[in-house]
């Protein structure tokens, strides 16, 4: 079980039963910043591989839950770059036996073939025993990845940092309906930073003083100059 469960702000992972099922079993629940999906990171760059593969696979949007089963089955057994091996392995121990490898058989599957069943259980068991040094390679092959793209992704960033009584505007929510369509404005304010903390997230409040009740973090927002 996880210690820490950390979701977006959906009623559907908010609720009575939520609370009920992370205090059952002693899990923390914490909330990603509104409008901040990075935060999620791992999650949604899942989500955006399964759909880009489910937008090649389907013919109308109707229709993407059929396809849903195969796009994880492609999605699971491919090799992903971030950790050097298939999701599919650094669950089970081993590669996945693809449909195409029944009816056409690979060296793998011929080479297993001819084993003896006590011979493919011992194979099969020097593999479990490997899979925890196959989730530390994975690990350290992801840590170092992730040191790459931070250190290309910190060439081309500026930091931003904002102190309590700055004013700011702040991105306006995509998803409310505005009669101006296009011609709406990108931004609203003006925001009073009321805090700002180390990690980048800050709570905004109205000129009247009301603060937000979430907070939100600092790439939705920008300085405003009276």
């Amino acid at each position: 079980m996880p210690e820490m469960l950390i979701t977006d702000n959906a009623s559907n992972l908010n609720n009575r039963m939520m609370d009920q099922l992370c205090q059952q079993f002693k899990i923390q629940h914490h909330n990603s910043a509104p409008y901040r999906p990075k935060m999620n990171g791992a999650v949604e760059a899942a989500n955006k591989n399964v759909k880009k593969i489910l937008s090649k696979m389907t013919e109308t949007y109707k229709d993407w839950h059929e396809h849903l089963p195969y796009a994880l089955c492609a999605y699971r057994t491919s090799v992903r770059t971030s950790v050097g091996a298939t999701p599919y392995s650094l669950v089970y121990g081993m590669e996945a036996v693809l449909p195409v490898e029944v009816e056409i058989p690979s060296l793998r599957i011929l080479s297993q073939t001819q084993l003896e069943e006590a011979e493919w259980a011992q194979a099969r068991y020097e593999q479990l025993n490997f899979i925890d040094e196959k989730r530390l390679a994975a690990l350290c092959h992801g840590q170092l990845y992730q040191r790459r793209i931070e250190r290309a992704y910190n060439k081309k960033a500026r930091p931003r940092t904002f102190q309590p009584g700055d004013l700011v505007l702040k991105k306006r929510n995509t998803a409310l309906s505005d009669p101006r369509g296009k011609f709406a404005p990108s931004y609203e304010g003006p925001y009073v930073v009321k805090k700002a903390f180390s990690g980048g997230a800050i709570i905004l409040a109205d000129m009247d003083g009301e603060e937000f009740r979430s907070p939100i973090n600092s790439d939705s927002v920008i300085k405003y100059h009276v």
